[in-house]
C-alpha cells in the first residue's frame, strides 16, 4: 500500500522541515523526488540523503515567486505526477503592525508561489491525464491566531485555492487536496523561540506544545504521512478536502 513507485513528485521547500519529512518519505516509497528549494545548500543535502539510502532526488535551486523560472523547471522536469506546494514563509504582526512590505513578501511566496507551481504543473497534468496536487494550509486558515495577519491571509487563501483547483478540474482526473497543521517541531520553530524569547527557550518550547489539547507539537514525519496518504493511489476518492493535523486544536481547543 502507498507506493509510490514509478511516480514523479515536485515539492517545493523540499529541503527543510515538512518538506523534507515529505522528500524523505516519498522517495522511500519509490517516487523520484524533484526538490525545489530557495536554498540549494539545504536542498542538495536532503537529495543526497535520499540518494545514499537508494532512492531517487533531483535538486532545482527556483524562488518559487518567480513564475517564468518555474514554468521553465516544470518544464524541464517534464513527467509531474505529484505536486506539493509546500514552500511557504511566517510572519508575527497584527493588521496595523504588519508593514505593506512584509505583506507583500509573504503573499509573494505563500500565494503567488503556490499559484506558479498550479499554473506550472496542471497543464503537464491536463497532459499526462491526471495527477495529484497537495497543497499546505494551515489551522491559522480556519481558526484565529494572535498576531499572524499575513499568515493567516496567505493560508487562507491556499485553502480557497485547493477547493478552486479541485472543482475545476475534476474531469481532467487531478485531484486537489490541502492539510492544515497546527504546531509542528520544525528548526524554524527552534529559531523563532530563540530570537524572540531568549533563555526562556524551554519554557517557552513548553507553553507552545502545550497549547494543542494533545499535549505536544506535531513531527514533520506526521504531516508527511498524511501527505502520503492523500498522494497515493489509495486516496484517489478524496479530492477537494481539508485535512487537519493539529492534535485536535480546531475541535477541541475551545
Amino acid at each position: 500500500m502507498f507506493s509510490l513507485k514509478g511516480k514523479s513528485a515536485v515539492i517545493t521547500g523540499g529541503g527543510s522541515g515538512i518538506g523534507r519529512a515529505i522528500s524523505m518519505l516519498f522517495a522511500e516509497q519509490g517516487a523520484h523526488v524533484h526538490i525545489m528549494e530557495l536554498n540549494s545548500e539545504s536542498g542538495e543535502a536532503v537529495a543526497n540523503e535520499i540518494i545514499a539510502k537508494g532512492g531517487k532526488a533531483s535538486v532545482h535551486s527556483c524562488d518559487v515567486s518567480d513564475q517564468q523560472k518555474v514554468v521553465s523547471l516544470f518544464k524541464e522536469i517534464g513527467k509531474i505526477d505529484i505536486l506539493v506546494n509546500n514552500a511557504g514563509i511566517a510572519h508575527v504582526g497584527k493588521a496595523d503592525t504588519t508593514s505593506a512590505d512584509d505583506f507583500e513578501r509573504v503573499y509573494k511566496v505563500n500565494v503567488k508561489g503556490a499559484y506558479n507551481c498550479l499554473f506550472a504543473a496542471i497543464p503537464i497534468m491536463k497532459e499526462n491525464r491526471g495527477g495529484v496536487i497537495l497543497n499546505l494550509a494551515s489551522i491559522a486558515a480556519i481558526v484565529g491566531l494572535s498576531d499572524r495577519f499575513a499568515y493567516s491571509m496567505s493560508k487562507g487563501a491556499i485553502y480557497a485555492m485547493t477547493l478552486s483547483v479541485a472543482k475545476d478540474y475534476l474531469n481532467d482526473n487531478i485531484r486537489c487536496n490541502s492539510i492544515s497543521p497546527a504546531r509542528v517541531h520544525t528548526p524554524f520553530v527552534d529559531g523563532f523561540i530563540a530570537k524572540n524569547y531568549p533563555g526562556m527557550e524551554n519554557e517557552m518550547f513548553d507553553k507552545l506544545s502545550k497549547s494543542q489539547p494533545i499535549g505536544r507539537m506535531a513531527k514533520p514525519e506526521e504531516v508527511a504521512s498524511m501527505a502520503l496518504y492523500l498522494c497515493s493511489d489509495e486516496a484517489s476518492f478524496l479530492t477537494g478536502c481539508d485535512y487537519p493535523v493539529d492534535g485536535g486544536f480546531i475541535k477541541l481547543n475551545t
